[in-house]
């Protein structure tokens, strides 16, 4: 893995070294063929010394042979368990590896990886324990479904209003998280399928200090997004508005905030290699 660092290293100096710490990208895919390859080759050039794991959530093409051609490092579930399962899947494969900040983004090219130097140079503030990439700060005009769009803005109202903090994107899948996040995310508390504004009120009464960044985010032209149609935002919709309400009615205790271990450099399992590395 050394020798593949350092050839983007020399390639590309968009993180510099001092800012670097042990950097994973989670990149949860299904069935994104299509996309992957061209979107990790667009994490190494601007971020040339970080990893990249891609959680390959059962797909049913060539997603998890095109991502290890693209030199990431690839986990397979055995059948689509959805989202936020691939993503904590990611989330434990970098406690377990140690690895100090994780990036969470998409696979299908939505999220634009020329942002995850912002994103790192945030997460990297002491006061700051998850940085959320949102696509309504700054110039970057996003343009998506009425529908989706509704919803976005009615569930940042939702949680602005408990959190007492404003936020503007409470959907987004381009974040930076710290090695304290990382842990939190590792236990029950996390979801399975739609970690959303749910989990932005469980982290404010756990203690965590989120701060967003503008991000340039890019519509999706495949048509294969978990909230495409019309049924699957009302199901979300329904789904999100009960999670909330298990979450205010749950016991504050069950939301705590651990100090992190020491980074403890432990093997995952059977994880496929690049040829890099064997």
């Amino acid at each position: 893995m050394e020798n593949m660092n350092d050839s983007r290293e020399e390639s590309s100096g968009i993180v510099s070294e001092a800012s670097d710490p042990r950097v994973l990208v989670i990149i949860p895919a299904y069935n994104e063929a299509a996309n992957i390859a061209r979107v990790i080759q667009s994490v190494y050039k601007y971020a040339p010394k970080a990893d990249v794991l891609v959680v390959n959530d059962g797909s049913r093409d060539d997603t998890a042979y095109l991502a290890e051609e693209a030199e990431a490092q690839v986990v397979s579930h055995p059948f689509n368990m959805g989202y936020g399962a691939a993503c904590q899947t990611g989330f434990k494969y970098a406690w377990r590896k140690g690895y100090n900040y994780v990036i969470q983004m998409d696979g299908d090219g939505q999220h634009e990886p020329a942002c995850i130097p912002d994103l790192l140079a945030a997460v990297e503030d002491p006061d700051v324990d998850i940085v959320l990439g949102s696509r309504w700060l700054g110039v970057n005009q996003y343009q998506g479904p009425i529908l989706r769009k509704f919803g976005k803005f009615y569930f940042a109202f939702l949680a602005g209003l408990i959190t007492r903090k404003k936020v503007t994107d409470p959907t987004t899948g381009f974040q930076a998280l710290s090695r304290a996040v990382v842990q939190f995310y590792c236990t029950e508390v996390y979801p399975v399928d739609y970690p959303d504004a749910d989990m932005l009120i469980v982290l404010d009464r756990a203690g965590f200090h989120v701060k967003e960044v503008p991000v340039i985010m890019y519509h999706n032209r495949t048509g294969q997004s978990m909230h495409s149609g019309l049924f699957r935002p009302m199901y979300y919709g329904l789904k999100m508005m009960m999670s909330i309400m298990m979450t205010l009615l749950r016991d504050d205790s069950s939301f705590r905030r651990h100090t992190p271990s020491p980074i403890m450099h432990k093997p995952f399992g059977s994880v496929k290699k690049t040829p890099s590395e064997t």
